[in-house]
C-alpha cells in the first residue's frame, strides 16, 4: 500500500528525466504563471569538470539528429508507418536537442508532428494496428516536448487512454498478479515492467500539462495497485511473497517471468534471475510512484545496481537490449539524483562520464548507432540512434551545475 514519503526519492534530479518543454510547463505552474507557446532554453552554468563533456555531448547529439533527419520518410514518419513510436522517439530526440532554438520548430519536425497526430484514434490512443500503449506513451511524450499548448488536448486524450490500459484482473487467480501493471494493449494485454514503466513515465510527466484544463474530469492511475505490481516484479522477500524469487533487489520482466532465465543458488534452489534494464525500470517506476528513498524496495534496487554497474553489457542479458539499457539507466539515475555509483569492489564511478564515453565512442561516421545483437530490434539504426541521442540528452540535461 502506498504511503506518503517523508523523503521522496523524486528530487530535483527527476526533472532532468522529463522532456525539456515539460519542465518549462512544470516550472510555470509552480510559479502560478501560464507557459508561453514557445520558450527559449534557460542558461545553465555547468561545472568546469564537465565543460568538455558537455561540448562532446552536444556535438554527438547534433550529428545523431542530422542522421535521423536524413532517415525520415518524405511523408513525415520514421522507419515504419505502422509503428508511430519510431516517429515519436525521433521527434523527442530532435526537440530535446540542446543545440535547437526551440522558438523555431524545424520544418521536418512539423511534418512529423502532423503525421503523428494523424495516428491518434477516437479512444485517445496513438497506434495503427498494435502496440497501442507503447506507441501512445512515446507519442504523448513527443507532443509534450513541443511546448505547444495546441497539443494539450491530444496529450490529455492519450494520457487517459494509457490510464484505461492499467490492468485489473479482479479475482482471476491466473492473472491477478498482473493487476496494476500495463501491457502492450489489444491482443497483448499482459502486464510487464517495460511497458508499465514507459506508461508511468508518460503519465507522470504530462500530469502538470493536463491537470488544470481537465478540471473535475482529471484522471489518474491507481498508484497503490501500480506499486503492488511493481513490487511483485522485484526479487525481494520483504515485499514480495511469491515463490521462486531471490532476495537481491533486482527486477524481472513480470511476476514469474524473467528474460534472463533462472539461477541455481548455493542451497540448491532455482530462482528467477533479475537483470539490468528491468531493475532500472523498476527504480524509475518507484521514483514516479513517489516512494520514500529509504523504502527497502528502493534501497535494495539501488544496491543491486551499484554492485552490477557496467556499460559493457546489460547485466544478465549480455548485449541484448543494450541501448534500451543505457537509456533507462540514464533516466533512472538522473531522476534519483544519484551522482556516483559505488561498485562491488568499492570504487566510486561517475556514471555520467562512464556512460557518455561508451556511447560517444560507439557512434558511427554517419552519426548513427546500432547494436550487432538484433534482439528487440536493436540492429535497426533508426531505433538505436533514438535511444543513444535521448540518453545523451538526459545526461546533458542532468550535468551538475553547482
Amino acid at each position: 500500500m502506498k504511503t506518503k514519503a517523508k523523503t521522496s526519492i523524486l528530487t530535483a534530479g527527476a526533472i532532468s528525466a522529463i522532456t525539456l518543454s515539460s519542465v518549462y510547463y512544470l516550472h510555470a505552474q509552480k510559479q502560478d504563471t501560464k507557459p508561453s507557446a514557445k520558450t527559449t532554453q534557460p542558461t545553465v552554468t555547468t561545472q568546469p569538470a564537465y565543460l568538455s563533456l558537455k561540448l562532446e555531448l552536444e556535438n554527438a547529439i547534433k550529428t545523431g539528429n542530422q542522421y535521423l533527419k536524413k532517415a525520415q520518410d518524405k511523408k513525415g514518419y520514421w522507419k515504419d508507418n505502422t509503428i508511430p513510436a519510431y516517429t515519436a522517439m525521433a521527434i523527442t530526440a530532435a526537440m530535446r536537442d540542446p543545440n535547437l532554438d526551440i522558438k523555431n520548430t524545424p520544418e521536418h519536425i512539423k511534418s512529423a508532428y502532423k503525421w503523428l497526430l494523424s495516428t491518434q484514434k477516437k479512444n485517445g490512443g496513438f497506434y495503427v494496428k498494435g502496440l497501442a500503449t507503447y506507441n501512445t506513451a512515446t507519442g504523448i511524450m513527443a507532443l509534450a516536448a513541443s511546448g505547444d499548448p495546441a497539443h494539450i488536448e491530444a496529450i490529455r486524450n492519450g494520457r487517459n487512454f494509457l490510464i484505461s490500459q492499467q490492468a485489473d484482473f479482479g479475482d482471476n487467480k491466473a492473472m491477478k498478479n498482473l493487476s496494476g501493471g500495463v501491457g502492450y494493449g489489444a491482443s497483448a494485454p499482459h502486464s510487464n515492467m517495460s511497458t508499465t514503466t514507459l506508461s508511468v513515465e508518460a503519465i507522470k510527466i504530462t500530469e502538470a500539462l493536463v491537470k488544470d484544463s481537465a478540471g473535475e474530469n482529471h484522471q489518474d492511475l491507481d498508484w497503490d495497485s501500480l506499486i503492488e505490481f511493481v513490487s511483485r516484479c522485484q526479487n525481494l522477500h520483504e515485499t514480495n511473497k511469491q515463490p521462486g524469487i531471490s532476495n537481491d533487489g533486482s527486477y524481472v520482466y513480470y511476476p514469474g517471468e524473467s528474460k534472463a532465465g533462472t539461477q541455481k543458488n548455493v542451497d540448491g534452489t532455482e530462482t528467477l534471475r533479475g537483470y539490468g534494464s528491468m531493475t532500472y525500470a523498476g527504480l524509475l517506476s518507484m521514483i514516479y510512484a513517489d516512494l520514500d528513498e529509504e523504502d527497502p524496495r528502493v534501497t535494495s534496487a539501488v544496491d543491486w545496481l551499484n554492485k552490477n554497474f557496467t556499460t559493457k553489457e546489460n547485466p544478465g542479458m549480455g548485449q541484448q537490449g543494450l541501448y534500451y539499457y543505457f537509456n533507462i539507466m540514464a533516466k533512472a539515475l538522473s531522476a534519483a539524483n544519484i551522482q556516483t555509483i559505488t561498485t562491488k569492489d568499492g570504487k566510486k564511478v561517475d556514471w555520467r562520464s562512464e556512460l557518455s564515453k561508451k556511447i560517444l565512442t560507439s557512434q558511427r561516421e554517419d552519426g548513427s548507432w546500432t547494436n550487432k545483437n538484433s534482439r528487440w530490434w536493436e540492429n535497426q539504426p533508426e531505433l538505436v540512434t533514438c535511444y543513444a541521442v535521448l540518453t545523451l540528452e538526459t545526461i546533458h540535461g542532468s550535468l551538475p551545475n553547482k
